[in-house]
């Protein structure tokens, strides 16, 4: 229910991010498309937790946090003039955490959605793999990272929430 709404906003931030790693938004600037993704994300997770009815329910509110806490690290960094390494580790705990999601998803797709999922879910464990190397690892990745995030934005969650919020091909 509240996943084109996620969606958008992770699409938004992905981009944005993108844009900035490649020097076309300050540092100051991008906090608040962090901070508020942030907000959104970790909302949507809320209110999947209340709702929760299932082990599903609570699975996909972890999953959601990881988001949250992503982008909230990445403003926060911005705020304090951090250097990312702990961002850098915790995208490599990220990026390890959602690799058997994809597995999982990938494996027991039935429908185009599922596929697409478990594709994304691929996708965003190698973007949080590339976030590791670049900020723990101090590898000058950069500008690969960039467009990484900013082909991640358009194709796992800008996209498909335009898709979602207007009800194409239903």
């Amino acid at each position: 229910m509240y996943l084109p709404l996620s969606l958008l906003f992770v699409g938004a931030v992905l981009v944005l991010n993108g844009l900035w790693m490649l020097g076309r938004i300050a540092d100051r600037e991008i906090i608040v498309i962090n901070l508020v993704t942030a907000a959104v994300t970790a909302t949507v997770a809320l209110l999947t937790l209340i709702r929760a009815e299932a082990l599903t329910d609570v699975r996909n509110t972890a999953l959601t946090l990881l988001f949250s806490v992503t982008y909230l690290w990445v403003a926060i960094n911005r705020m304090t003039g951090a250097d990312g390494r702990g961002l850098g580790w915790f995208s490599l705990f990220v990026a390890i955490t959602v690799l058997p999601e994809a597995i999982t998803t990938l494996s027991a797709a039935q429908t185009v959605m599922d596929l697409w999922l478990g594709l994304c879910w691929l996708a965003w464990s190698g973007l949080w793999f590339l976030y590791f190397v670049t900020l723990a690892l101090q590898h000058p990745l950069v500008r690969p990272t960039a467009h990484a995030t900013l082909a991640a934005g358009v194709l796992t969650a800008w996209m498909p929430a335009l898709v979602l919020l207007n009800n194409v091909g239903a």
